[in-house]
């Protein structure tokens, strides 16, 4: 087959244009099979509140957006978006077949997300949850390789272990300025928060991804102390292991805070 043919491998679609252009995007299959599934699990969630919703599909949207995220995928994002925001308004069409339009926009749908001016975000008005974006995960470029270095060159190690970590992982624009901050590691054990070196290889190894990160490490408050060993007034945020936060109470002691990077 001809590249400017195209064809389909690991999900993408890989062509080139009459412009010269060799482009990777999500194939067609790709598209087609999420779609399926996201309709599929809506489908499934009738009956069910929008916090169940939101926690059944946030890992599926998140997983699927940081595997394709390498790719050129802005388009294929913002349909998916677009199908998604149906789903969503006929579950919540569905779930309060009596009541107008407006009672339904007004209940599920507004700025819940703080960092985008998007006043249609599917949410939940008790707990503050709500529905990612496809659209919401940054795009990353293929950086070009050095010369003719091979991964499989021993006396090449530590530049493919630098490259993997320089590259951005698709974690909100928090999480990744504190792993920055960090330099990676945990303030109270100083174990590594994120392992980059072995990142997941599809779409359902990505949503495993997320949900172990989301359940390994939290964010938490540590008072700092001044040079004497007095407590500061200003308190700190700072990313920790789970482990680390039940083992050590409430992180606050000035022994276990954090010190230069590793």
């Amino acid at each position: 087959m001809h590249l400017s043919e195209g064809f389909d491998f690991l999900g993408f679609n890989i062509r080139r244009y009459p412009n010269g252009k060799l482009l990777t995007k999500p194939s067609k299959q790709a598209l087609r099979q999420i779609r399926e599934r996201l309709s599929a699990e809506m489908k499934a969630l009738r009956g069910s509140n929008a916090d169940a919703v939101i926690t059944r599909l946030n890992p599926v949207i998140t997983g699927w957006a940081a595997y394709y995220r390498i790719g050129v995928s802005k388009r294929a994002y913002s349909a998916l978006d677009a199908h998604l925001w149906k789903l969503a308004w006929k579950w919540a069409r569905y779930s309060h077949p009596g009541k107008p339009g407006r009672w339904v926009v007004t209940r599920y749908f507004g700025r819940f997300n703080p960092a985008r001016q998007d006043k249609w975000v599917f949410g939940s008005r008790e707990t503050g949850f709500y529905l990612r974006k496809f659209a919401w995960t940054r795009i990353v470029r293929h950086r070009m390789v050095a010369g003719r270095a091979s991964p499989d060159d021993p006396a090449l190690t530590g530049y493919w272990d630098q490259r993997r970590r320089r590259t951005r992982l698709p974690v909100d624009k928090a999480t990744w300025h504190l792993l920055r901050r960090q330099h990676g590691r945990c303030p109270l054990c100083r174990g590594l928060l994120l392992h980059a070196d072995h990142q997941p290889q599809g779409p359902e190894e990505w949503q495993q991804w997320h949900t172990a990160t989301r359940t390994a490490i939290r964010k938490h408050a540590i008072a700092t102390v001044t040079g004497l060993g007095t407590p500061d007034e200003q308190v700190a945020h700072y990313l920790i292991h789970a482990h680390c936060r039940r083992r050590t109470g409430d992180g606050t002691s000035p022994a276990l805070l954090p010190g230069p990077g590793p």
